[in-house]
């Protein structure tokens, strides 16, 4: 199978898998980095070695012409920022693989939005493309199970292996799997998180603070203290009776500070006065 695809280092194991099974990449589109959730340089040097072309700026409807000019078959879109424009004038397929068991977890990049609403299992799906985001017919999909434990980064790479191997599958028995593939029925959507979604409310109990810590963790949570946001990557808590006010600090160990909360104590462990984004010098859209 001749294929196009757009693919950041993270999904990088789906164009692998496609490669092992003899599917022939004519183009790679790439998304600028934020060092947040977009990387590209594992990418960038594997289109180097197999000497294909790769575009870091927007695939645009005069790109999709000339892909269907060269022979390219089919689109694979695997994480991707930018809307993608109508491909059926030029291409004989596109499918997308999303991060959510489909059609639960609509949206940008409901990881998040998986660990906060305490779902019991997750997956991976790969669908048709088509304008409206995330609603195209399924191909296939794998699910696995979550737990209480279940964090940002665990879920990550879960989600990257579940979406290897996925891809595995779908390209082995492509044509069979497009002519097969099933409607979505009514779902859910967790849309791109806000500033609001990352803030720790200490007026909360510990068990929902430490659950949303770990729903963000490495994305960073906001805390506010005495009129200061710290942008916190790491914290510990316990539940313990007291009569302080909620969000005092109550105790400072080198940068480590103990705040109250609404049935224990916080401790944010990991932080900074500078938002990751600002600190590698990425501008946030």
């Amino acid at each position: 199978m001749r294929f196009a695809i757009t693919v950041t280092d993270r999904y990088l194991g789906i164009l692998e898998a496609l490669l092992e099974r003899a599917w022939r990449p004519l183009k790679i589109f790439t998304t600028v980095v934020d060092n947040r959730l977009h990387h590209n340089s594992a990418v960038i040097e594997l289109a180097r070695r197999l000497n294909v072309e790769v575009q870091i700026s927007r695939l645009t409807q005069d790109n999709l012409r000339e892909l269907g000019q060269r022979g390219c078959e089919a689109l694979v879109v695997a994480s991707y920022r930018w809307r993608i424009g109508d491909w059926r004038p030029h291409l004989k397929y596109a499918v997308n693989f999303h991060p959510s068991p489909l059609p639960q977890g609509r949206g940008p990049y409901p990881l998040p939005g998986a660990i906060l609403d305490q779902a019991r299992s997750w997956g991976v799906s790969c669908h048709k493309l088509e304008q409206a985001f995330d609603t195209g017919d399924i191909l296939r999909s794998v699910e696995f199970p979550l737990g209480d434990s279940d964090e940002h980064d665990g879920l990550d790479l879960r989600v990257q292996r579940a979406a290897r191997a996925l891809s595995a599958d779908v390209a082995e028995h492509f044509e069979t799997y497009w002519n097969q593939a099933l409607p979505q029925g009514p779902g859910s959507y967790f849309p791109m998180w806000t500033s609001r979604d990352r803030t720790l409310d200490f007026s909360r109990s510990v068990a929902e603070l430490l659950r949303r810590m770990r729903a963000f963790g490495p994305l960073e949570c906001i805390a506010s203290l005495n009129n200061t946001n710290f942008f916190v990557r790491r914290v510990v808590g316990w539940t313990e009776s007291h009569r302080v006010p909620i969000g005092t600090v109550v105790h400072i160990s080198s940068l480590a500070m103990v705040v109250a909360a609404a049935d224990g104590f916080i401790g944010l462990t990991e932080w900074s006065l500078v938002e990751q984004d600002k600190v590698t010098g990425t501008i946030r859209r």
